[in-house]
């Protein structure tokens, strides 16, 4: 899957069965459903998980438990604008599923 494949799964009622919870989590975002992002990405203990867990709490605002978040998955607190770094943690984590 490439960015511009997931973005175009995005007009779908649901996320593709084969995606990782974490992209998962971000599809949900980008749906708009914050709960269901956040209940996926809690899922997924990995590193992924961590980063998308950071970038789900930044946005909402909980810096403080963003920061843990980020520190878990061993990557700066971010301070771009939301939508690119989310198209950053959707390429990184399609380009590690291939």
């Amino acid at each position: 899957m490439t960015l511009e494949e997931f973005r175009k799964s995005l007009s779908s009622e649901r996320p593709p069965e084969d995606m990782t919870l974490s992209l998962a989590a971000l599809w949900w975002d980008a749906k708009g459903d914050w709960t269901k992002a956040h209940e996926s990405v809690q899922q997924d203990e990995g590193p992924a998980g961590a980063w998308v867990h950071a970038y789900l709490h930044r946005k909402e605002g909980d810096v403080s438990n963003a920061g843990h978040w980020y520190a878990r998955a061993g990557k700066p607190q971010d301070r771009i604008p939301f939508d690119e770094e989310w198209a950053e943690i959707v390429n990184t984590l399609v380009s590690e599923n291939r």
